[in-house]
């Protein structure tokens, strides 16, 4: 294990430097993030004391261990990380069967309407969380999105379906942000690599949405008279199927949200807490969760006193609320030379696989359509049935992934041999030519491409820093999205 003096970073096993100072014990954290033989985050805060008090923090989580509070928190966040895929796919499934009903003159819009929604979600809920706390947007986020979802299964014409859309998307947008930073902030280090895990909450999502087409659409659907020359004319009456999967989805999202309230009734995070120089809070928390569940915690305020007083102007601005609060954020992003590289690079890669990923799968329901129709499989039924045997294939993804970053391969190659893979699967797609190839490779490119994304979504808030880690992730959800909405023009 590599030591406060090492000078590079372990690429199994790299220290989180929350906890880095002068001869302290470093945390453990599956992060290799080295660059040039340094580490990236030597002194992961310009305040010592708040790297002093970190460290306590970190220290006081690893002497707790894995509790049901851990697992609780893995299948609730997880929730957001299903609801964020599940609300994305189904505007893209439900869209050419709603625009058969209402003829609308752009009909990507859809597609551009969630874009817009979750990007301004991204940026709205990471920037609250590092002001006012990672726990109000928990608990508000989902039910936003469930309300809007349901309300657009009744939406009477393309522009109100499109606004709705937009609002669903919005309470959506938060949760790549928040979860995997609420999680990862309860999380010991022995268990890191759960938080790569959690992305096959992504594919559970996406499958739930696969069935919800699959069961509606086939049944309930008018024809496109592109396909079928016959067909009667697209109705309300004729073409309920894409509102009853808006209500289904809608009353999932909300049963998932009132779960979220009621089970885990999350108390603010710790490293939050620390952040705003609330020690007393923190150490309460730590000890509540330590005495529920009969674990040691030798954590005192006495101890976090002992560090210094923090100043808060180190982790926020001189107005919390205002721009300069917001500004405070983005400049512990670059606090130094090496942080500000490793923020870009995050930026890039999320900006990047955000116009490749959405030019694919949120437009797969098409091409199966296309192909289907092309190898003599057009009906409905085919192509939703295909398109949820895809769907169930991206779970396994980062389940692999969680495995093969335990491995010497650590993050970084994780991420290249998935990114590698998919690319070789992505030319060889262009070559099929029955129908079987057809659903054999999207199948084998959805789960690949789960193994880099669930990777980089584990990846991102490890290696930011945790005061300013809720801005960090937001932007960089942010860049994905703005590149979702550029994929839809294209």
């Amino acid at each position: 294990m590599a030591t406060a003096e090492s000078g590079h970073l372990d690429d199994k096993k790299v220290k989180d430097v929350e906890a880095r100072g002068d001869g302290m014990r470093d945390v453990d954290v599956d992060v290799d993030v080295g660059v040039g033989g340094d580490d990236i985050l030597q002194l992961e805060h310009t305040d010592p004391v708040l790297n002093a008090k970190m460290h306590l923090v970190n220290n006081a989580i690893d002497e707790i261990g894995f509790t049901a509070y851990q697992w609780k928190l893995f299948v609730l966040n997880g929730f957001g990380y299903a609801v964020d895929s599940l609300i994305l796919l189904i505007q893209s499934i439900i869209a050419s069967q709603a625009a058969l009903e209402f003829s609308p003159g752009y009909p990507n819009g859809l597609t551009i309407a969630a874009y817009v929604g979750m990007l301004v979600g991204a940026l709205f809920w990471g920037l609250s969380a590092d002001i006012m706390g990672r726990k109000i947007a928990f608990n508000v986020s989902l039910m936003i999105c469930s309300v809007f979802a349901i309300v657009a299964g009744a939406a009477p014409n393309w522009e109100v379906l499109g606004l709705f859309v937009c609002l669903s998307s919005f309470g959506a947008g938060g949760n790549l942000v928040l979860d995997t930073a609420v999680f990862l902030e309860y999380l010991p280090s022995s268990r890191q690599w759960m938080l790569t895990l959690m992305a096959a909450w992504w594919g559970a999502g996406q499958l739930v949405a696969g069935f919800f087409a699959w069961a509606f659409l086939p049944n309930f659907s008018c024809q496109d008279p592109s396909i079928f020359p016959n067909a009667a004319p697209c109705t309300k009456a004729n073409n309920q199927g894409w509102r009853y999967v808006w209500y289904a989805s809608g009353a999932l999202v909300f049963v998932m949200s009132i779960l979220r309230i009621t089970i885990i009734r999350l108390k603010e995070t710790p490293k939050f807490l620390v952040g705003e120089g609330r020690d007393e809070e923190c150490v309460e928390t730590l000890q509540y969760i330590a005495n529920k569940y009969n674990r040691p915690c030798s954590l005192t305020v006495e101890k976090m006193s002992a560090c210094g007083t923090l100043d808060t102007r180190a982790t926020a601005g001189k107005s919390k609320w205002g721009l300069g609060g917001v500004w405070g954020h983005i400049k512990g992003l670059y606090s130094s030379r090496k942080i500000g590289i490793s923020t870009s690079l995050i930026w890039l890669s999320w900006t990047l696989i955000g116009l490749a990923y959405p030019l694919y799968n949120v437009f797969l329901p098409d091409y199966l359509k296309s192909r289907g129709a092309q190898f003599g499989e057009p009906s409905p039924y085919i192509t939703w049935r295909n398109y949820a045997l895809v769907n169930f294939s991206g779970i396994w993804g980062p389940v692999l992934a969680g495995w093969m970053c335990q491995t010497r391969l650590g993050r970084k190659y994780t991420m290249v041999v998935g990114a590698l893979v998919t690319m070789a699967f992505f030319f060889a797609y262009t070559q099929v030519r029955t129908a079987t190839q057809n659903i054999a490779f999207t199948c084998v490119v959805n789960f690949c491409l789960n193994i880099y994304y669930g990777t980089l979504y584990a990846y991102t808030p490890e290696v930011l820093p945790s005061a300013h880690r809720g801005t960090g992730n937001g932007i960089a959800i942010g860049w994905n999205r703005i590149m979702g909405i550029l994929s839809a023009v294209m």
